[in-house]
């Protein structure tokens, strides 16, 4: 079953649209900490950021900036699966 022990979000855009995906991966990279949701039809980078106690997420609009993250994500999961992360 792919969708075993992840965890599910429901993502509601500024047009009042409700998306579920599943949390695929968080992780920390430069001071910032990143969501990968999964859906049935799309994988999407968002930003967790913090204000006044609560969490919530930000879409990344610079493509530099989510390629940038996705590469180093990628790296990272490539060397921890061989060994090689220190």
């Amino acid at each position: 079953m792919k969708n075993k022990n992840r965890d599910f979000i429901t993502v509601k855009a500024e047009d009042g649209v409700e998306k579920h995906y599943t949390v695929e991966a968080l992780f920390d990279m430069e001071d910032q900490t990143y969501a990968l949701l999964e859906s049935d039809d799309e994988t999407v980078l968002m930003r967790v950021e913090n204000e006044n106690g609560e969490q919530y997420l930000v879409g990344l609009n610079n493509p530099e900036e989510r390629n940038s993250i996705l590469e180093a994500y990628q790296i990272a999961v490539e060397a921890s699966q061989t060994g090689d992360l220190h």
